[in-house]
């Protein structure tokens, strides 16, 4: 009897049997989606403390790593500070093309014209934007670039501007050699342009799109990643665990989050704008095109005295604008006496016995590749390393000199970057003991461009809570930032690298590291001054001076 009923309940049991092992499997599918590697429920915060989080379950909307960090009260403060000193005044509502900023209808005027100035005088330039209609424009938000030079000196200074709010702006110079000085004055982007980039920046940010390859023996997968990415499907969550710093992937189908093998950048988002807004960006009509002088361009200035020189020098502090000048194609900083290292010899005994770091993007990297081109004793190692990614090293065993390159965690648009050296700046900085033979250089901003400006922000507080550490311990270290830079625009690159977001950035990066005890090489002023064109990657000889800047501060002169 025993025997047939078993027999009666063994279909049943087989049936539980398949049941149970069903709920396992999706009780494991479930637990492999919650964990520290998938954004699910648990985040964590910018103090790098677990912080939980409510599932959004397939939902369109894009989650963005940004918008959910923990800011203490003075953190709070600081961002919205800075947000406020960056807020840019732009038309309410859609402008029509005509009624747009014209560069061809627009002119200045040199407002304190007199028949010299003596060096260190001011100089007063009024400039009166007109629409497409030679009508007089009402409102300000255009953004302009301002620099005075003297070509046949290879002079240059850049101006500052201040905007009125009514279709009038005023350039101020300070006239820093004698000769005859010419003025130049460029429409970066209309305020229409500008109204569009805004809108890009807060609502476009993944228009860069970045990819991961993820493989296991056979099986590889690539899907894409990003600071913000919509949650309809499983996201690998790739948040540094020590920073903070927010990184998502789309999660592959078949393998674990733990089998990403690289980062690269996957493309430009194509089709952002409308017709009427493409108008805003056009090569040869309202990107960075000349304005005229409706009067001369050009004043002539002569010495001064050399009593009068000496009480100039003396009243120049740190915050001065324009903080240098060229002459002869020489960098000349206002508040700093700079060194020429124009020998490798000069070079190899500055930096003798030396450990220098340098981290960032590939505007620091140029400092690497300019320094092993130059200096015949700095032999770079082959770490196998891939071309123009890094990470890169360059021995001199003679004089004892180690020199490392190495990029910065992402966002970051180089082509292949393994996900073993996907590291952070503040990370790789709490790694360094730091002292007097110690040199680290950052030039972190390029690639922040098309995120809303929290991110950067959020990246350099972490960058300089590490910095801060690091001159804690060791305070004879030597920390040097370099600035942005402008570059060359074109309708395209505008949308993703305008320099009017590199603007944005430059501003954060100098009021976040003031009083912090690092040394700043000014890269924006140094690239606005000078008479070659505007690149992303500057020319040598901009390079050269952005060096000797920088080696001045390892190796200042003796007083």
């Amino acid at each position: 009897m025993m025997g047939i009923s078993f027999l009666k309940l063994r279909p049943l049991c087989c049936v539980l049997a398949v049941l149970m092992v069903v709920v396992l499997v999706i009780n494991v599918t479930q637990v492999e989606y919650l964990d520290h590697e998938t954004v699910s429920a648990t985040f964590i915060d910018s103090s790098g403390q677990f912080a939980s989080s409510q599932v959004i379950g397939g939902s369109r909307s894009p989650y963005c790593g940004y918008e959910h960090q923990t800011l203490s009260s003075q953190e709070h403060m600081e961002e919205d500070s800075l947000l406020a000193a960056l807020q840019w005044q732009v038309p309410d509502v859609p402008v029509p093309f005509l009624k747009s900023s014209d560069p061809s209808s627009s002119y200045f005027v040199i407002l304190n014209s007199a028949a010299f100035f003596k060096v260190g005088s001011q100089l007063e330039v009024l400039v009166h934007i007109q629409d497409f209609q030679r009508k007089p424009k009402k409102y300000g938000g255009d953004y302009l670039q301002a620099r005075i030079h003297s070509p046949e000196l290879q002079a240059g200074a850049a101006g500052r501007v201040v905007d009125y709010q009514n279709g009038f702006y005023k350039v101020f110079f300070t006239l820093l050699w004698p000769g005859r000085v010419k003025v130049s004055i460029s429409l970066v982007h209309p305020s229409e342009g500008i109204r569009v980039l805004q809108h890009l920046q807060q609502e476009k940010p993944d228009r860069v799109y970045f990819k991961s390859v993820f493989r296991s023996g056979r099986i590889s997968e690539t899907t894409e990643c990003n600071l913000c990415l919509p949650t309809s499907l499983p996201l690998c969550n790739f948040t540094d665990l020590y920073t903070g710093e927010p990184w998502f992937c789309f999660k592959p189908k078949k393998l674990p989050c733990s089998s990403r093998i690289n980062h690269f950048k996957g493309g430009y988002l194509k089709g952002l704008l409308t017709t009427a807004e493409n108008a805003f960006f056009q090569s040869g009509v309202n990107i960075k095109m000349p304005i005229n002088s409706s009067g001369p361009d050009w004043v002539t200035v002569i010495p001064r005295r050399i009593k009068e020189t000496n009480n100039l020098d003396l009243s120049q502090g740190s915050g001065t604008f324009p903080s240098g000048h060229y002459y002869r194609d020489q960098w000349r900083p206002r508040n700093f006496k700079i060194r020429q290292f124009n020998e490798p010899d000069n070079i190899t005994e500055c930096l003798q016995k030396k450990v220098v770091y340098l981290f960032g993007d590939s505007t620091i990297r140029q400092w690497f590749e300019y320094l092993t081109a130059f200096v015949p004793d700095l032999m770079e190692f082959n770490l196998g390393s891939p071309k123009n990614v890094g990470p890169f090293l360059a021995v001199d065993q003679k004089h004892n000199i180690l020199l490392k390159y190495r990029c910065h965690g992402p966002p970051i648009r180089f082509t292949t970057v393994f996900s073993s050296e996907l590291h952070y700046v503040a990370n790789e900085l709490n790694g360094i003991v730091g002292g007097k033979n110690t040199v680290v250089a950052i030039a972190v901003w390029s690639h922040f461009s098309t995120f809303p400006l929290e991110v950067y922000i959020r990246r350099l507080r972490n960058i300089r809570r590490a910095v801060v550490q690091l001159l804690d311990r060791s305070p004879k270290t030597v920390v040097v930032i370099r600035t942005a830079n402008a570059q060359e625009l074109g309708p395209e690159v505008s949308l993703f690298n305008s320099d009017w977001y590199n603007f944005q950035l430059d501003t954060v990066l100098r009021k976040m590291f003031s009083g912090v005890g690092v040394y700043l090489v000014d890269a924006w002023e140094m690239t606005l001054a000078h008479y070659l064109p505007h690149k992303l990657h500057p020319d040598e000889i901009i390079v050269k001076n952005q060096l000797d800047m920088f080696l001045s501060f390892v190796c200042p002169l003796e007083t």
